[in-house]
This record gives structure tokens, sequence and C-alpha cells, in this order.
């Protein structure tokens, strides 16, 4: 009873926190520490000591899974080689960096209880590194280098740990030892993807895919620990992989389902993370108090440990970056990263509950254990604290640019007319009588989605047809339920025919305050939009043009309708309308004059569209 109460106030506490931290915007991470620090003095808390066997079992295979199922693996292996330098290079390079520190400062505790702790200290973590990227709007190259890094790290830094507190730490054991554990944990890893593939395809039932996708991270690691393999790089392959391939293992209502699922799952997990990490703060303090070095000598040690963490990853980013990296321009902006991003990377090394749970895998009777254990607190809460406050300003001083929401919103457009324009071709190879116009209607539908995804880019200030749609459907939707409610207080309906039925609406409202939360965003955003490449009519040099009829469409004046947004023709300067417009006179232009490109004429928008390809650039 004990537990279920102590666990129902971790989750509450964790709940209220985050939610007073979104009400100020406030970085619930830090916040959460904080409180579980303060909460360790409090008499009526009980002392909540993380043991490794139920962090490294219990919390650190589902998060990594969760994670590992919205990465993306193309990202990964685009790069591919920053990510192993960092999870294998600068964890071996910090292991003895901080190992030949600790065993200068901290007399008696020898090499092995030295390598010990650096390698402890040595991975970041991929909650505190990618959560708090994402939220101050780190580069996506940034943060799929820390969420790659962050999820293999861990395994070099277990596989160093053990190595350290065996019997001789010789470097070519150390070599031997991670080919295993790499390479069994590889193969446990595709094991499980295949499997779980095979079953998937299968069996269809959301509620079954989801309780299969909860054991398979618990029993990947397992089944790795089990033969001395890694358990952390069993359950990162099986999940990018499943990840990856879940369009075509899982069906639709699998894939939404298995999505909600580990949000809600890595919410409440993070959380208790970072809260459970504060709450270690008195007993460790208290026990480290007891040591013989003195309190001085013991911050001292701490403090340089700290130090030593931060610049040893920073230097090391910088030294991989010119010297063995070098990476070429980026997919996204065509251009090579510049020193900055190094930087960012370098100072984003935060480190998390491993790093804990690591430090109390180290056997009691190692030499001035509590003062190892003290230096893995305060390097985790330290590199909390230090670079994790000072990482949004160090962006903003740096002047990075944050993922553009109306950039995305343009690819985001593209992507929907390419995938159109593969369904509609589809749809004309069907040799099939169309008595009832089913073809025409599935041609309106696919355009009226284009349309509404080609809205969202441009920078109206009047209500475009989708947002005037939306938002009279959501006021539809809403007397719908009331009357479903009511009907289903007579008690004539059967319960599963209104649950059914109410789900239905459910997801269409879902889908209308995502759309809407979608325009919010690119509405705020104020950078122009810019497109490279596209076909060669996109990239052919033109002499500029002026616009007939600036900030206006000639033809709706003249017609008295209206437009959403405007397309000014490169070739003769013709404003027109969109497609979303109820005349459509830019494709109007298009078919008069054969002028294939015209470009955005909204403020800010230099993006073109080419109308014999179909393309953007």
């Amino acid at each position: 009873m004990d537990l279920v109460v102590t666990l129902v106030a971790l989750v509450a506490a964790v709940l209220a926190t985050t939610a007073v931290c979104r009400r100020f915007d406030l970085s619930a991470p830090l916040v959460l520490i904080v409180v579980g620090i303060i909460g360790s003095y409090l008499p009526f808390v009980p002392e909540l000591q993380l043991r490794p066997d139920v962090v490294l079992l219990g919390l650190l295979p589902p998060l990594l899974y969760a994670t590992t199922l919205q990465a993306s693996l193309v990202d990964f292996n685009a790069n591919r080689r920053s990510i192993l330098l960092l999870s294998v290079g600068l964890v071996a390079f910090t292991t003895a960096g901080v190992a030949v520190l600790v065993h200068g400062l901290l007399p008696g505790v020898g090499w092995k209880g030295a390598f010990a702790i650096g390698a402890v200290v040595a991975p970041p973590d991929a909650i505190a590194a990618t959560g708090i990227g994402r939220r101050i709007g780190l580069p996506r190259r940034i943060v799929t280098i820390l969420e790659g890094e962050s999820l293999l790290n861990d395994a070099t830094a277990l596989v160093a740990l053990n190595t350290a507190l065996g019997a001789t730490v010789v470097w070519y054991l150390v070599a031997r030892d991670f080919a295993l554990a790499a390479g069994g944990g590889i193969l446990v890893g595709l094991a499980f993807f295949v499997g779980i593939g095979f079953i998937r395809k299968h069996v269809t039932d959301p509620v079954f895919d989801s309780a299969l996708s909860f054991v398979t991270p618990f029993a990947a690691y397992i089944a790795a620990e089990e033969i001395h393999a890694s358990g952390v790089l069993a359950v990162v392959v099986a999940g990018l992989l499943l990840g990856h391939k879940s369009p075509i293992l899982q069906t639709a209502q699998s894939r939404i389902a298995e999505r909600m699922n580990w949000r809600s799952i890595a919410f409440l997990l993070e959380g208790s993370v970072f809260l459970l990490i504060g709450l270690q703060a008195r007993s460790i303090i208290a026990a480290a108090g007891h040591d013989s070095l003195g309190a001085g000598r013991i911050v001292a040690i701490c403090g340089l440990t700290l130090v030593a963490v931060i610049v040893l990853r920073v230097l090391w980013v910088f030294v991989a970056r010119y010297l063995i990296v070098r990476p070429g321009p980026d997919g996204q902006t065509g251009q090579k990263p510049p020193w900055t991003y190094t930087l960012l990377l370098g100072w984003a090394g935060m480190r998390g509950v491993v790093t804990l749970a690591a430090a109390f895998i180290i056997p009691t009777s190692m030499p001035h254990r509590e003062v190892l254990l003290l230096i893995a607190f305060t390097v985790t809460a330290g590199t909390l604290f230090l670079q994790g406050m000072s990482l949004p300003w160090l962006a903003r001083r740096l002047r990075v640019p944050s993922p553009d929401p109306t950039a995305d919103a343009l690819a985001r457009a593209n992507l929907l007319h390419q995938a159109s324009v593969a369904g509609l071709a589809e749809l004309e190879q069907l040799e099939e009588e169309d008595p009832h116009a089913v073809f025409e209607t599935l041609r309106d539908r696919v355009q009226r989605r284009d349309y509404a995804a080609w809205e969202r880019v441009g920078a109206a200030e009047a209500e475009t047809p989708s947002e005037i749609y939306g938002r009279r459907r959501l006021v539809m939707i809403e007397a719908e339920r009331k009357r479903v409610l009511e009907l289903r207080s007579t008690g004539t309906i059967a319960h599963e025919v209104v649950e059914e039925v109410l789900a239905m609406l459910d997801i269409e409202e879902s889908m209308l305050d995502y759309s809407e939360r979608e325009r919010e965003r690119v509405k705020a955003a104020s950078t122009p939009i810019a497109f490279e490449g596209g076909c060669e009519d996109l990239q052919l040099v033109r002499p500029p043009v002026e616009p007939d009829t600036p900030g206006e469409c000639g033809d709706c004046l003249r017609e008295g309708t209206a437009w959403v947004h405007l397309r000014m023709c490169v070739v003769c300067g013709h404003v027109a309308c969109c497609d979303s417009s109820p005349r459509r006179h830019a494709t109007a232009h298009f078919g008069q004059t054969d002028h294939e490109v015209m470009r955005s004429a909204e403020p800010g928008e230099t993006w073109r569209w080419c109308f014999v390809h179909e393309l953007t650039g």
C-alpha cells in the first residue's frame, strides 16, 4: 500500500509541476529537479533511492523505445558519422579524461574507481538533450545528432563501466567487450524487428498491437542482457526499424493508438525521472559528508569534475568537426553548418538518470564510494542547470535559426501535392464504371485537402476557406455530439453504437484542432519563405518583372469575386489568385499563356511554382 501511495504521489507531483511550468513557460525538467531537491529535505517525503536494476530495466527501455519510434532512421543514417563519434569516441575520451583527473585528486580510489566514475559521467541523457533542444527550437540537424548520440552512448558507457569494475582494465579487453556487446545487441534488435514485424502483418487488432508494443522494449532488453549483449542497442535498433516500417507493418488505427500511448508513457516517465534525480540530493550529500576527505576537498573535486566533463565535450566536438567529420551542406538549407552549430552541440551535454543509476552500480567496497556518488549527482544536476538554463540564451546569442514553421508549411503542401498526383494517377488506372461520379468526388476531396495545405503557406489576414470550414464544422460537431448524448440518455440505442459514433466525431474534431494549431503556428512565424532547387523551369534565370496589379487580383476585381492568396507570373508580371480562391485565376493564366512559372506574391515569400512539372522551387 505504501508503494502505491508513493507512486501516486510521484505522478501527481509530476502532473502538477508540469502544468505550472506550461502555464508560466518554464522548463519542466529543471523545475522538477528543484522540486525533487526540496522534497528530499521534507520530513514527510520518504527516501527514494534509485536502484540500478529499476532504472536500467524499468525506466530506460520504455524511454529509449518511445524516443526511437518517433526518430528518423533516414536522418540518423545521414548523420551516422557524427553520431558514432559522439556516442563512442566522446564517451571513451570523457571516461579517460575524467579518470585521470579523479585519480589525481582523489587519493586511494585507484584506477578502477577512477575509470568507473569516468564511465558513469560520460554519457549525456537523451531526454534532457532532445527535450530542451526541441523546446527552445534548436536546428533539426543538431537535435538529430543529440538524439542519436544519447540513444547509443549509454551502451558504450555501461560496457566501459562493467569493464572498469572487472579484474583488469586493458584497452583490448574494453574493445573486445564493446564489440561483443554491440554486435549482440544489434542482432537481438534485428531479430525482434523481424519477429514483431511478422506478427504485425498478420494481426491487425489495435489493442493487441498496443499490448505487443508495450512488451517489445522490455523483452528486447532482457533478451540481449541474458546473452551479455547490450540491451540498450537491442531496444534502439528494434525501435528505430519498427518506427521506420510502421506505415507498412501497422494499420492506421494501430499507429494512432501506439503514438498516443507512448507519448503518454514517455511524458510520465520523463517527468518522474527528473523528479527522482532531485529526490536523491539529501541522501547522497549526507553520505558524502561522512567521508574523511573534508567538505572543502569534496566540493573542489566535484566542481572540477563538472568543469572537466563540460570542457572535454566542447574540445572533442570541435576536433571531431573540423578534423574528422567536416560535413557537407545541410540537406534542408543547402549550406555547411557554421561553427555556431558545433558550439551548441558541444554545450548541449546534459546528463540524466542513467548517470545516477550507473553510479549506484559501483560496489560499496570501493574507496570513497559516497564521494563518487556525489560526483555523479553534481555532474547530473550541474549540467542540467548550467547548460540547460544557458542553452536558450546561447542559441539566441549565436543567432542560430530555429526550424521555420512557414518553410515547413510549404514543404508539407508540396509533399501532399506530390502524393495527390500519385493517388490521382492510380485512380486513372482503375478501369471501372463510374455511374455515381465517385471518381469526381475523390478528385474533389483530394484537391480540397491540398488547397487547405497551400492556404497555410500564405499570409492572408482574412479567414481562408479552410479556416471558415473548420470553424463552422466544429460548431456543427458540438451540436451533433450534444444530440448523440441526448439519445444515449434514452437508453434506446446500443452503447457500442453510441461509442462508435462519438469516436468518429472525436477523430474529425481532433483533425480540425490539429489543423487550427498548425495554422496559428505558421501565422506566428515571420521568417520569409524561400525554396531552392526544383526543375529546369524553376532554375531558369529570368529578367525581373513588375506586377501588373500589385497586391490585388485584377481578374477577381473585374468579376466581383474574392481571392485567398496571390501569385505573380515571373514572365509577364500578371497577378492572379491561387487555386484555393473561387476562380483560380493563376491556373487559368497558365492555361491561356503557357507561362509555366508563377511566384508567391504574398509579403516576404519568394517561393515559386512550376505548372508544367508541378514542383516548388
